[in-house]
This record gives structure tokens, sequence and C-alpha cells, in this order.
């Protein structure tokens, strides 16, 4: 026997009915997506870099996660596609910034937490 789950079946009618309606499947497959990207180590650096520098030109990006201009591009492009990134050119250069506050307050919110947490 487990000590990580009930020992018999029971659960709170009332409670249950009152959580399952906020338990939207698009949503939820909306949302793992992009965690799903962000899981990503690189993509993460790429987004705590412009978190930290608010628009950064590709060589930029690249040079601050140690990888080629053509791996930062690749990321870039995949965050801009996600809705995670913008993205503007300026003569030879691509700027990137994040899109979205929400995402901004993620990353707000992720970093401390990991200063705090035990894992």
């Amino acid at each position: 026997m487990t000590k990580d789950r009930c020992d018999i079946y029971c659960y709170n009618e009332e409670k249950v009915n009152s959580i399952k309606p906020f338990i939207d499947t698009e949503e939820i497959q909306g949302v793992t997506k992009i965690l799903k990207v962000l899981a990503d180590e690189t993509r993460m650096k790429i987004v705590l870099a412009l978190y930290k520098g608010e628009e950064l030109c590709v060589c930029d990006v690249a040079n601050i996660v140690g990888s080629t201009m053509a791996t930062a591009s690749h990321h870039l492009r995949l965050l801009r596609n996600m809705g995670i990134a913008n993205y503007r050119k300026e003569g030879k250069l691509v700027f990137y910034s994040l899109n979205d506050k929400h995402i901004n307050q993620l990353i707000g919110v992720m970093f401390p937490h990991m200063k705090e947490a035990t894992i």
C-alpha cells in the first residue's frame, strides 16, 4: 500500500462540480503548447535575455546565450510563431522583444521562485 493516495475512493461532489467547468481542454492545450516551447533551455535563456534586455538583435541574443546566429534565429522564429516574441527589421538588423505582458509576468515570478524553491 502506498502512502501517497487515499485508502478509499470518495470525493467532495460540490467542490468537484464547482471546479470542473474551469477545466477547458482547448485552453489547457494552448497553455501546454506555450509551456513546452518555454521548456527548452536555450529558448528559456533567450526569453530571459529578452525580459532583461527588452529588445535585442539576433547577434546580441546569440552572444548572450552562447549559440550561433542560426541557432538563435531558429529559436527566436519559433518564439515569434508562438506569439511569445515580436520582431522588427531595421536595415540589416532584426530586433526581437517579448510580445506579451503575461510572459513577462511569468518570467518575473518564476526566477525569484527558483531562488526560494528547494528542487
